[in-house]
């Protein structure tokens, strides 16, 4: 990392860590609470929309970046034109709810436009073999970063869980894309922005003091899957490696969505069965379940990530054996599974 990216992470640290602090103290003068019901994992009114500090200094340290030569311009437009569009859907939804094709455009038209900017979906590797997807790279693009969009949604259910795995992801990508031989901008847009949540993090760690809303959740997973496809477009192996980083997320609610969809139920029906969820209620402890996330990311999945990474033609199996005990440790968890109504209110 240059000295320009280190220094720019260290501000952006420490600028988030103020400026969660002035959201919240705002948010509770002017009563923007997110009150428990009956499917909410909190017990007390929490003040939210903490995740305008995320995006307001995530956009500072990008246009930081790009004056100093370190970011080039396609990739700050990309982040910054569809990250402020998904964040401004987000900040309207927890104002008044929206409905779902409503948000789904917004998303699928930011994904439509960061991926003009990268120009299309990059050629991925599979073993020795390089898959070009052409025209239909966009279609497929634009509903991989929709999808990464609404799944840090899904999964910003306990306290400290998304802005701790944004960490992970950011922090872990920002090595490994070193490692991979990126150019600066990569590794220098994801250690800025793992910084920025990890000043976030400091506030929403449990017992949370501030909720990050949905203008911080989707805001998360946008920036995190442009940085992965910026990453891939320079290495075609790159977009296994941050599938691995982010596996946690993707298993857990790739698992519960599909075991859903068998019982008949509506996608954007509130719910408490993801697999963290289900930890959280066995060991009435939010800290617990985060923390149980973070030692999943750290002792199997940076590993895993680090040899892909440094065995590029590997990289897509190296992925396929990372997630697969993953996804059956979920389903022993009870990911997806039914939740008794005389569980709802046991966190």
């Amino acid at each position: 990392m240059t000295l320009d990216a280190a220094l720019t992470a260290v501000a952006a640290l420490v600028l988030a860590l103020v400026l969660t602090g002035v959201m919240r103290r705002l948010a509770v003068a002017h009563g923007v609470l997110d009150v428990p019901n009956d499917r909410s994992s909190h017990r007390v009114p929490t003040p939210r929309a903490g995740g305008v500090a995320i995006v307001l200094v995530t956009i500072a340290a990008s246009v930081v970046l790009l004056l100093r030569g370190v970011l080039d311009f396609p990739l700050f437009l990309a982040l910054t034109g569809g990250g402020v569009a998904v964040a401004f859907v987000g900040f309207l939804d927890d104002r008044r709810q929206l409905s779902a094709r409503i948000r789904l455009a917004a998303h699928l038209g930011a994904a439509l436009w960061a991926l003009v900017w990268l120009g299309g979906l990059p050629p991925l590797r599979f073993g020795d073999e390089l898959v070009s997807f052409g025209w239909p790279g966009y279609v497929i693009g634009a509903l991989g970063i929709a999808w990464t969009v609404n799944l840090f949604n899904f999964m910003d259910g306990i306290d400290g869980i998304a802005s701790s795995e944004a960490v992970f992801i950011a922090g872990g990508g920002a090595w490994l894309a070193t490692l991979m031989g990126s150019s600066a901008a990569v590794p220098a847009m994801s250690g800025a922005f793992g910084a920025v949540c990890c000043g976030f993090l400091a506030w929403n760690w449990p017992p949370a003091k501030i909720f990050m809303g949905d203008v911080g959740s989707g805001y998360l997973g946008y920036v995190l899957v442009v940085l992965a496809l910026a990453a891939t477009r320079e290495n075609p192996a790159a977009l296994a490696v941050w599938l691995i980083l982010g596996a946690v997320f993707f298993c857990d609610a790739f698992v519960t969505l599909m075991r859903r969809l068998a019982r008949g139920e509506r996608l954007y029906q509130a719910h408490r069965s993801h697999a963290y969820q289900w930890l959280a209620r066995r060991w009435s402890s939010h800290r617990s379940a985060t923390l149980a996330v973070v030692g999943v990311n750290l002792f199997w999945l940076l590993p895993a990530a680090w040899f892909a990474a440094t065995h590029p033609r590997r990289a897509a199996w190296t992925a396929l054996a990372a997630l697969a005990p993953l996804v059956v440790l979920l389903l022993l968890v009870g990911a997806g599974r039914r939740v008794a109504a005389d569980r709802e209110t046991q966190i």
